[in-house]
């Protein structure tokens, strides 16, 4: 597995200097002028990262050259300890580019946020985790989604068993949508254990443990660079401190407040990056496009004006959203419906854009089309539409 993905060969970091003094203070202009050239420059490589589809390796390695995959570690152990803030401008910058990129980014943000406060891991393999990313940039994911069971949010137990066999767990299962496991470290493998009474917890296992394979290709409509394979563990051996959080099925498995409310600003803000990339490309073309019939660019109309004031319309909403949600306005009951409403006015400002260009939107040739299917994808994390929605109006018959 090892010779096929070359970025998880990781040795410690070669710095980048000037980014590393640039993003010494995230909130400086500074920082604002190196992450506008990084938006840039990722969205020069992602029409072809989704053709191949290819794995973002070059983005990663420019990202852990800079200590961005290390950004929600502690300081104590090296990280910046970034706030919600924080976290949400250097996404929407990544995303804006490459939001394949940005998924895989946010995905490691999201776990190193609350690793250290996780009573039931090891102090030690916490900070070996953890110090992995500062030194060394490594990437971790959690592995969930499996064949028979979907996605587990929506109950049921894993069909992946953990086994203990001596003075090591034996590990078997497969997982689906397991993003960025090209470029991963460590697997994070949700598992239940093989008692009368199983146990459900979470196995940590190393990318360079023998048994670990890919079995089907990412092959999406959108968010195709981020190399969420089937990843299939036979007979994996983990050692007995590598399995964690191991307790009884039920609500004690639920996602903390802080972490509730990171992942529902930071999840939409990959699409709102997605449909501001979509708008700049339809203000673009809309400029330069001159009809012989006219005798004057497109935006020369009021059609097209207003297009583009629905369009901004919409994404000035997302901004007050995701900055009330950094900001911490928001609670956590009320979270995900930041998630829901940025998802689906990135959603209509896309489409807006795509109703308006007709072909020239729909044509490989052109960036729109590709933002579309992208955005398109804000609608299967989780929390999906239905239960967002049904939580809500739950409440309100609640409150009566």
């Amino acid at each position: 597995m090892t010779s096929r993905h070359p970025d998880t060969a990781l040795l410690d970091i070669e710095r980048d200097a000037e980014a590393l003094d640039a993003l010494q203070d995230l909130d400086s202009s500074r920082a604002d002028k190196w992450l506008t050239a990084l938006t840039a420059e990722f969205a020069a490589g992602a029409a072809e990262l989704d053709r191949g589809p290819h794995f973002p390796h070059h983005n990663l390695s420019r990202l852990r050259h800079a200590g961005l995959l290390s950004l929600t570690v502690p300081r104590a152990l090296g990280g910046q300890e970034a706030t919600l803030a924080q976290a949400l401008k250097v996404i929407r910058a990544v995303a804006r580019g490459e939001p394949s990129t940005a998924l895989i980014l946010v995905m490691q943000y999201l776990f190193h946020l609350r690793l250290q406060a996780k009573p039931d891991w090891p102090a030690a393999l916490k900070e070996r985790v953890a110090r992995d990313a500062v030194e060394r940039g490594a990437l971790i994911n959690s592995l969930r989604v499996e064949p028979e069971l979907g996605s587990p949010s929506r109950g049921g137990l894993p069909a992946t068993v953990g086994r203990l066999d001596g003075d090591h767990w034996v590990l078997n299962g497969r997982k689906l949508y397991s993003t960025g496991s090209p470029g991963l470290t460590w697997f994070a493998v949700w598992g239940r254990t093989d008692d009368a009474t199983p146990r459900v917890g979470t196995w940590l296992v190393h990318r360079d443990t023998p048994g670990i394979r890919f079995g089907e290709p990412w092959n999406h409509l959108g968010m195709r660079a981020t190399g969420s394979h089937e990843v299939i563990f036979e007979n994996v051996h983990v050692p007995p401190g590598y399995a964690v959080d191991l307790q009884l099925p039920g609500p004690a498995n639920g996602m903390d407040p802080i972490t509730n409310v990171w992942m529902n600003v930071l999840l939409p803000a990959i699409y709102d990056g997605v449909a501001r990339a979509a708008r700049n490309w339809f203000v673009q073309w809309a400029a330069e496009r001159a009809p012989s019939g006219l005798n004057a660019p497109l935006s020369s109309l009021d059609s097209f004006q207003q297009t583009v004031g629905r369009i901004d319309a919409l994404l000035f909403n997302n901004d007050v959203l995701l900055d009330s949600g950094a900001a911490g306005n928001i609670t956590a009951a009320g979270a995900p419906t930041i998630k829901y409403l940025v998802s689906r006015n990135a959603i209509d400002a896309v489409e807006l854009a795509l109703e308006a260009s007709g072909n020239p939107g729909l044509s490989r040739n052109n960036a729109l089309e590709r933002h579309y299917r992208d955005v398109l994808c804000a609608r299967i994390h989780t929390p999906q539409n239905d239960t967002v929605l049904g939580n809500l109006g739950r409440a309100a018959f609640a409150a009566r």
